[in-house]
């Protein structure tokens, strides 16, 4: 009779997905969630849980929603999954029976809303035939928009969602497509930029300022001000001189990408350039002569190649170091590198605008050596790493917040939940109480048994943890010192950067003082190799979770700089 009672009182999960792109097609996660749940009700199923993913692709498996999800299948604390279309789970084919596969293994049922599920052989068959066409219909739509652009273009129409600076799109009327018109105000302000480069020299900094004194605006800003980055790409616009252009890049995935968060909604977050005879090109009225065109992006690549502050010079923390205010301290050197600051970028993030961080510069060459010369001997001291590793353990082994009292409270208030759950379906059964009354009180226990099972979880893996950590012997230490030693005599610069890279992970800077945390990889071989995998020369593979990297030991220093003001910039 119980058994019966759960099958008509089906707890379920809930799933539901939309791209933000194609949510006026595809519905909002609201529409979703309501036919879902009137189909629960229908059915009778218990809903007790929601996974949701609002303006992920369905071409992307990787989904916070969707991993919980297959995370929490494995607790059995449903039943089912409910969904309401298969091409909400995923785009592809081949990505639905991967977790559909997945969550059979676990004796978990998936439910669509739009389609029935397939039992027989032949039910299967038709089921994945269909997912087959709909992946092939949606290529296919897609390949037709594609070429329909391209026709388009060909026949110089303009495909904009926002107007270049100095034109206004008409729309499209009747069977006269969109096109620009020159926008007289914005105009005049293109017209003198380019004169101030051509006749005064002006580099594109001091353009901005300009500007900014003159209160002219860009046409959106969140600051109100202009940017070297919008100048430089208003410069080389050839539409300026009557060549607009469409198809000049393509999406691509970024090789070395500046976020390596687990979860990102677009996978080809980076552009590359076509060659430029692959791009069409499409006639629009021109506001700059030719010749003053070309004359001015001349200077402005001139300009780039004098500029100061593109000189490159050697600064060892770069890309490490922080200000105290939370923003990156980066590299400056002014009288032509006679003196190298590391200095808080709040004054170029904010520039033509006052900056809000007080602190002063901190003197490069000083700091760049007392940071090498404090982990050198860090990394060649078997005592101070013995002390650093005992300290981390104790640290561990500290954090565990359950008390094994605690444990068996919390066991013993789950077997109490669990069988206030089974009177609950059995007062059911014996006609005691409706199926909406029995609804009404399984929730909150379902969900107070989800909640003590996961805090018993948690306990016991905190457990397991204390047991697992180990740190290295003191004879592990000194051959990892040895080595050491050996291979920190006559290092180059690059080395030595290489090095930082790898043991530093952060460092926040101020005139007084340096605190410096990191970890010290206690290995037997390659112990100074370094890296240059992304695009400030740290290794893509660095771990981030420092239990699960073996004998990888956390440290923390403080370094007090020397007082003598001279040494630092003020400015």
């Amino acid at each position: 009779m119980e058994n019966l009672l759960i099958k008509k009182t089906k707890l379920i999960a809930i799933y539901g997905r939309v791209s933000t792109s194609n949510q006026e097609s595809e519905g909002t996660i609201e529409t979703q969630l309501l036919a879902v749940s009137e189909f629960a009700k229908l059915h009778g199923y218990t809903i007790v849980k929601e996974y949701l993913d609002e303006g992920w692709s369905g071409d992307n498996l990787i989904r916070p929603g969707l991993d919980q999800l297959r995370m929490d299948a494995k607790k059995r604390n449903w039943e089912a999954v409910l969904i309401y279309d298969p091409d909400r789970l995923a785009r592809r084919g081949a990505w639905q029976e991967v977790v559909m596969e997945e969550l059979k293994e676990l004796e978990i049922d998936v439910l669509f809303v739009t389609i029935p599920q397939p039992k027989t052989d032949e039910e299967i068959i038709m089921y994945k035939m269909r997912g087959v066409f709909t992946e092939y219909e949606r290529m296919k739509i897609k390949e037709r928009f594609r070429l329909g652009k391209v026709r388009k273009v060909r026949e110089g129409n303009l495909l904009v969602s926002e107007p270049l600076y100095g034109y206004t799109y008409i729309k499209k009327e009747d069977k006269i497509h969109g096109y620009y018109k020159v926008n007289q105000e914005e105009s005049k302000v293109i017209q003198m930029i380019f004169k101030w480069i051509d006749e005064e020299g002006l580099t594109q900094r001091k353009i901005v300022t300009r500007l900014y004194q003159l209160g002219i605006k860009p046409r959106k800003s969140k600051r109100g001000v202009w940017s070297t980055s919008t100048l430089t790409t208003l410069l080389k616009h050839k539409a300026y001189i009557g060549e607009a252009h469409w198809g000049s890049s393509y999406a691509v995935v970024p090789e070395n990408p500046k976020s390596t968060t687990k979860y990102r909604k677009v996978k080809k977050s980076s552009r590359r350039m076509k060659p430029e005879e692959e791009w069409y090109k499409i006639p629009v009225p021109p506001i700059i002569d030719k010749e003053l065109f070309y004359r001015v992006r001349e200077r402005v690549e001139r300009n780039f190649k004098q500029s100061i502050r593109n000189k490159k010079y050697d600064y060892l923390l770069i890309g490490l170091i922080f200000c105290s205010c939370g923003r990156r301290r980066s590299g400056e050197g002014p009288k032509h590198g006679k003196y190298l600051y590391y200095r808080c970028n709040d004054r170029i993030n904010n520039f033509p605008l006052p900056k809000t961080c007080l602190q002063g510069g901190i003197n490069a060459r000083i700091i760049d050596n007392m940071v090498w010369q404090s982990i050198s001997m860090l990394m060649t001291s078997p005592q101070i790493i013995l002390e650093h590793a005992t300290r981390w353990k104790n640290i561990k082994s500290t954090k565990n917040t359950f008390q094994p009292d605690e444990i068996r409270q919390i066991e013993d208030e789950l077997m109490n939940s669990k069988m206030e759950e089974i009177r609950f379906n059995r007062a059911y059964g014996a006609g005691m109480l409706t199926l909406e009354q029995l609804r009404e009180f399984l929730i909150p226990i379902k969900e107070k048994i989800t909640m003590l099972e996961s805090q018993i979880e948690r306990a016991r893996e905190q457990e397991r943890n204390s047991e697992e950590i180990k740190i290295p012997d003191m004879d592990q230490i000194e051959v990892f010192v040895k080595n050491v030693k050996e291979k920190l005599m006559d290092l180059s610069f690059e080395v030595k950067r290489g090095i930082m890279m790898n043991v530093i992970e952060k460092i926040v800077g101020t005139q007084q003082e340096l605190q410096i945390c990191g970890y010290i990889p206690i290995t037997t071989e390659n112990n100074v190799s370094f890296f240059s995998g992304d695009r400030n020369g740290m290794s893509t593979n660095r771990p981030s979770n420092i239990r699960e990297i073996g004998n990888n030991i956390p440290f923390k220093l403080t370094i007090q700089i020397p007082t003598p003001q001279k040494l630092f910039g003020n400015k």
